[in-house]
This record gives C-alpha cells, structure tokens and sequence, in this order.
C-alpha cells in the first residue's frame, strides 16, 4: 500500500469538512498550493480568505489563483494570521467549515522568517472561535527547522488545553521520514 504524504492526508481532511459553496481559510498563504486546493474545493458559492505576512506569498498565491481563474474565489490579506478576527466579514463568524496552518517558512524565501508562537497561538484561539460546527483546523508544524521544535512544543500545548467537549484532537507524525519529523494535527469542533 502507498504511503500517502502528510500534505495528501491535509488534502483530504479538508476537502472531509468543506462542501462545496463552504467558507475556509489559509492561515499561511505560502506559495498559495493550499489556497488553490480551498479555491476548487469550495466551489463558485464559496469563499477562501487566505493570509500571509510576507508580499512574495500574496503575489504568488494570486498569480497561482488567476492561472487556474480563481482569484474571483478568494480573498487575498496581506496581514499576519494573528490578526484574522479583524479581517473576517462578521457575516462568516461561526461558519467557517475548514482552516489550515502550514506553519514554517516560506519554500524558496527567506528562511529566517519563520511563523512563531506569538503569533500562532493567537491566530489558532482566533480561527476556533470562527468555525461553524463540525469544521475542522489542519495545523502542520515543522519542528525541524531553527525556532520550529519551541513552535512546535507551543502548539502541542495549546492544542492539549482545547475543551475537549468542544473539540476533538488528532495527531500524526511521520516518523520513517527524518530525525525531527513534521507533524499533523487536526482539530474539529464538535456539533452542538
């Protein structure tokens, strides 16, 4: 049997959780591979809000969204994740269906800069207070790279203190693959 990749089973959590016409957000825009994947998953009803802090993300993201024509699908914030509750509509508070982290650097940028706990953990309080029933938060950590391993320990800690009435918490970790392998963590909010 394949083995299926960590960014695979990402893939198919997500797609789990957002029906077509749903509402979903990249945390971390990156070279935009995740935005595209909410994008077709979610349909011309739907909407992706996807974010990143750094312009050669945003401008990839777009190019990569506007050579499949689906820049109409989403809404492209040049801001930190932290700060998503500011630039949500209020109308989309409770009904996001799928968000995800894919936390680390930028592949092929400046790798000196690097999602952290100072904002992570914010943005991930932010992003359970903004998921509709039954939606899901995929959060992929990378503890092998400088800072990722106190990343990494912040968020395992922040994702063991969830309400477990609430939320329901899964993790995978690819252990055949390096010394300091990444991980999945995959977060749903209960229905009522």
């Amino acid at each position: 049997m394949p083995r299926i990749s960590l960014v695979e089973k990402v893939h198919r959590i997500l797609a789990g959780h957002l029906p077509s016409g749903g509402l979903s957000i990249d945390a971390t825009a990156g070279n935009g591979h995740d935005t595209l994947f909410l994008a077709e998953r979610t349909g011309p009803a739907g909407h992706v809000y996807s974010f990143d802090i750094q312009a050669k993300a945003i401008h990839a993201t777009r190019e990569l969204l506007q050579r499949a024509g689906l820049r109409n699908r989403v809404t492209l914030i040049h801001a930190g994740h932290e700060t998503l509750l500011e630039h949500l509509p209020g109308q989309v508070i409770g009904k996001i269906h799928a968000a995800t982290f894919n936390l680390g650097y930028l592949p092929g940028g400046d790798k000196t800069l690097i999602t952290s706990t100072a904002t992570t953990i914010p943005a991930l309080s932010a992003t359970c207070q903004v998921l509709a029933p039954g939606g899901c938060i995929t959060i992929m950590v990378y503890p092998g790279h400088p800072g990722g391993e106190r990343e990494a320990a912040a968020v395992n800690r922040w994702c063991r203190q969830l309400d477990s009435c609430l939320f329901t918490l899964h993790k995978t970790t690819l252990r055949h693959c390096r010394r300091q392998p990444p991980e999945l963590l995959f977060i749903r909010k209960k229905q009522p």
